[in-house]
């Protein structure tokens, strides 16, 4: 195993946890995620909490398996994605500036999305372990990372639209 391997362990764990716990986090209150999603301008709130909850640790799992990682990749980078379009880019840069919280921790997750998906699982993944590492990665892997921001993209489409500042979520 090599130091790329380990590296990519442990970025691909954290950044799993972190996802699985978003998601617990949301199905445990799915009406309380449900009103805040309709807050920042979501349509089909309750449909939206439930598959952000589903998501996040569906994306959380693959992660931390490192069971088809590029598309855990694609699914966080998308989810991300539809974060820092909705609700953090009207609060700037730093998580600390208002109380909807700024971008830099959503660019990060991104970021770390971005990084799997061209380097790949490691060696230490069940991708690794049933041979489909190499088949999920190059251009097979640039068309899921690009597939899954396509998806988040349909989904601001669709579902979201800038609420009134007096309902919150920026300005």
């Amino acid at each position: 195993m090599s130091e790329v391997d380990i590296a990519m362990l442990v970025l691909r764990v954290w950044a799993g946890i972190v996802m699985i716990a978003h998601g617990v986090n949301h199905a445990r209150n799915l009406e309380g995620t449900a009103r805040w999603f309709e807050r920042v301008g979501f349509r089909s709130p309750q449909i939206n909490a439930r598959l952000s909850a589903g998501n996040e640790i569906a994306i959380g799992l693959g992660l931390v398996t490192g069971l088809l990682t590029t598309v855990a990749a694609a699914a966080l980078a998308a989810t991300m994605l539809v974060a820092f379009w909705s609700i953090h880019r009207f609060a700037g840069f730093f998580v600390f500036h208002r109380p909807d919280e700024g971008y830099e921790y959503v660019a990060t997750l991104a970021v770390v999305a971005l990084v799997i998906a061209i380097v790949g699982p490691g060696s230490v993944s069940l991708d690794a372990s049933i041979g489909i590492d190499d088949d999920l990665s190059g251009a097979v892997g640039a068309v899921i990372f690009v597939a899954g921001l396509l998806a988040g993209i349909g989904q601001i489409a669709v579902f979201w639209r800038k609420p009134s500042t007096e309902q919150g979520a920026g300005s």
